[in-house]
């Protein structure tokens, strides 16, 4: 995969992630029940294609992971798990709007945060600056200027921002995995394998009899198969070539891709600061997206020596 096609792969998840909201009207269950079967169905796909990657490969020059890795895996997903709850628990306390807006416009800074603190990579000014209007965007898109309707409640807020804090904990895990010579499938199977197991409890306990029904099980399917097993697959060939703080912020076309589908689709309206956010939020992504510039010199450099062997060079 060339550094062109990574961006191209976490938007391309982001669109997925995108439909899950107007899929999610076609089943009549609760939110935590449709988010927990979600990933359950979805975790299962992954932890399946990941085993067979890990037995056809495993005789090949595939990198081990070290005790270190496997550790931050298993407490990644925890984390993908971890997320799911807060994120709910925050939007019934802090309302949809809020509550959203602060978990996943909060997931890019602290992935930058995190991956500069754990990698030393420090993201740029222009990373930076396309960020701040990415998020700001968000907020006006979602919103639409009227702040929501929970109110700023302030464990609310405090759960979103938990759920952002987890989200770039699981996508720096994920990335450091990647890039130390990990499958990404194998890596996302893994995270989210693990966390199917650790939310069966969660969708036993909120009523699955919905799945019982062909349209709760098709739209669980789909949620599972497209929105989180396909979407990961994307994500995690996406992290490859592209740093994480980068995908971070490119997953926020995921809100974009709702609110259009809830014009078009589901007939809602967006208010004019909503339209305007839709375009800052697009130019932010424009702006992140596209790749670095590179120098390169006027004149041919002149010749050097051959460098000693021990040397880097």
């Amino acid at each position: 995969m060339n550094s062109r096609s990574g961006p191209l792969a976490v938007v391309s998840a982001a669109v997925l992630w995108g439909t899950a909201g107007a899929a999610g009207t076609l089943a009549a269950a609760g939110s935590v029940s449709l988010a927990a079967a979600r990933l359950v169905l979805g975790g299962a796909l992954l932890g399946a294609l990941a085993l067979a990657t890990h037995r056809r490969t495993r005789h090949g020059n595939v990198p081990a992971a070290g005790n270190a890795t496997r550790w931050a895996l298993v407490l990644g997903a925890a984390a993908v798990a971890a997320y799911q709850l807060c994120f709910f628990a925050a939007v019934g306390r802090t309302g949809v709007a809020i509550g959203t807006v602060v978990a996943i416009g909060s997931g890019p800074a602290f992935t930058g945060l995190l991956s500069w603190i754990v990698g030393h990579e420090r993201p740029s000014g222009r990373w930076a600056l396309a960020t701040a209007a990415a998020v700001a965007g968000c907020a006006a898109l979602v919103t639409g200027g009227g702040g929501g309707t929970g109110g700023a409640d302030a464990g609310g807020v405090a759960l979103a921002l938990l759920g952002g804090l987890l989200y770039a904990f699981y996508a720096v895990v994920a990335a450091r995995a990647i890039g130390g010579g990990m499958e990404s499938g194998i890596v996302m199977g893994v995270l989210f394998g693990g966390a199917a197991v650790l939310m069966l409890p969660v969708l036993a306990l909120t009523g699955p009899a919905w799945l019982a029904r062909p349209g709760g099980l098709l739209t669980a399917l789909y949620l599972g198969c497209a929105t989180t097993g396909l979407a990961y697959l994307l994500y995690g060939r996406g992290l490859r070539t592209t740093p994480v703080a980068t995908a971070a912020t490119l997953a926020l076309a995921e809100p974009a891709v709702a609110a259009l589908l809830g014009v078009v689709a589901l007939r809602e309206h967006l208010s004019l600061v909503s339209w305007a956010g839709l375009v800052l939020l697009a130019l932010g992504l424009v702006v992140v997206a596209l790749p670095a510039r590179t120098l390169t010199p006027d004149a041919p450099a002149p010749e050097t020596p051959k460098a000693p062997s021990g040397s880097r060079h």
